[in-house]
This record gives C-alpha cells, structure tokens and sequence, in this order.
C-alpha cells in the first residue's frame, strides 16, 4: 500500500499508452467509473523494487474487475521507464479505457495504460528510526469481498480516513472494517508481536493486499518466524507486544504509540525492517 498524495501534483514525465501525454477522455471508465487498478512502485538504481509482486497484485486485480488485459507491453515499459528515472516512483494505472454512459462492461475495450514518474519523496528519517503514533480513524471499511485485497481505482475510504487529522505528530492512520475488526492502516499494512508470534489483519472481506506485506511474510516463513493471517480486534492490538507498519514506498515503521497503548521500538521490528531495506535501494 502507498499514498501518491505524498507525491508531486504534476509528474516528472506522463506516458499515455506509451506517448508523452498528460491527458485522457472525459469518456475514460477509470475516471466515470473508477474502472480500473493501479501500482505505485519504488525505483532505486534503475530497477523496480518488488517487481514481481507488484504484476502478480496487477494480475490479481485484473481477473477481479474481469479485465484481461496482455501485460508484455506494460511491463517492458516499466523496465525501461525505471531505467529511464533510476530513482524515484512510478505509478502505473490500467483503466478499461473509453466506453459510453452506463456500467455494463462493453464487449470489446481498449485499455487506458498510464506511467508516471515522480521524485523520490524522502519520508522523515524518525519515522523509520523512533516509530510513529497512529491516529484512531472513525471511517470503516465496508465489506466488499469481491474487490478485497485488488489496488482498484476507488480509494475514497482512504480518502476519508486520511482526512480525519492533520496534526503532524501523527504519521499514520488506523483503520477498522464495520465490524470493529482492525484492518490497516491508511497507506499501509499493519503487523504485530503478541505472545512471540507475528500476526496480520485477514485482508478477506476489505482492504489492500500490500506488497511489502506479501513480502515481509514470506521472508519472515523463511526465517522460521511463520506470520499467522487472522481476524485482529482493537484489544488484541493495544496489548501487542511490538507493532509496526509497511508499505513498499518506506519500508517498516515502528509503531510506539496508539490510543493510550505505547511500545518501544522492539528488537523484532528492526529485524523486519533490515529485511524491508535489503529490497529498497
């Protein structure tokens, strides 16, 4: 998970179907109807990291909106844009492309492919080296098992959430589903310590299926520190052990305070976040 309102208004450079561009039809599904997915991908040293989780959430997200789309062509673009930028971020979005008024899916669609390339936004080095607080957002996710886990164009769930603080001694936001059930956070996903045991929020029914989430859990199975992948109450939580955010902008954060919860900056958490820095050079 990723927050591109940290980036720029304007790119770097815009690529609309592999042609300098800056602009679509207002007949466009992703605009009309938020018909579409997208990736935002960090590059370091010419290459994207975590690449391969990146298309395989693409693929994902693809098949749920019933969206075949040939990725050949995006992917050697991705290539070479990062080779292009050599550090910084690229946002790739895939609509269904132009169609007229109404939701039926048109039989035959031309897709809308969209690269941008942004400046590395540099994060505050404390959030990474003391940990961050989480505001307690009141906006729930609803349920949607269909589109869960996918990148989708509609974000205005984070979109509200996100604007429920602006005090700047908060770096992130915690979200809940309608049920109650701790979810993620607003940009990212969420793990935490209890009883020497990782867990993450069962993103099943809503939310977004990070990157650096997949990620984090198979280097953690690797190191015989298994992440058990379940319903998360708030008190299970504020009675962790350790906590920490991710996403694959800014890696790991710990997090030291939620509510009247407070954490060190645990010994495990910086284990993880060695493992999240070794893929963002």
């Amino acid at each position: 998970m990723t927050d591109s309102s940290v980036d720029n208004a304007s790119a770097a450079r815009c690529l609309i179907n592999g042609h300098l561009g800056a602009g679509i039809p207002v007949t466009d599904r992703g605009l009309a109807y938020g018909d579409g997915v997208f990736e935002t991908m960090r590059v370091g040293r010419g290459r994207i990291a975590l690449l391969d989780y990146h298309l395989n959430r693409l693929r994902r997200g693809l098949a749920a909106l019933r969206m075949p789309v040939d990725l050949a062509a995006t992917v050697l673009e991705l290539e070479a844009e990062a080779e292009r930028l050599h550090t910084g971020v690229i946002k790739l979005t895939l609509t269904r492309g132009t169609g007229r008024r109404g939701y039926a899916i048109p039989a035959e669609f031309t897709p809308t492919r969209i690269c941008q390339s942004f400046p590395l936004v540099s994060h505050a080095p404390e959030h990474a080296r003391e940990g961050v607080r989480l505001f307690e957002c009141q906006t729930r996710l609803a349920l949607q098992p269909m589109l869960a886990g996918i990148k989708h164009l509609n974000r205005l769930e984070q979109v509200l959430a996100r604007s429920e603080w602006s005090d700047p001694g908060y770096a992130e936001g915690l979200v809940r589903d309608t049920q109650g059930n701790v979810i993620e956070c607003t940009m990212s996903n969420l793990f935490l310590l209890e009883n020497g045991c990782w867990v993450t929020p069962d993103l099943g029914s809503c939310g977004v299926q990070g990157v650096m989430r997949d990620y984090l859990i198979d280097q953690l199975a690797r190191i015989d520190e298994p992440v058990s992948i379940r319903s998360v109450p708030m008190a299970t939580v504020l009675s962790s052990d350790e906590v920490f955010c991710c996403n694959s902008l800014y890696g790991v954060w710990p997090v030291v305070g939620l509510a009247q919860s407070r954490w060190p900056v645990g010994p495990r958490t910086r284990r993880v976040q060695a493992l999240a820095e070794q893929v963002l050079v």
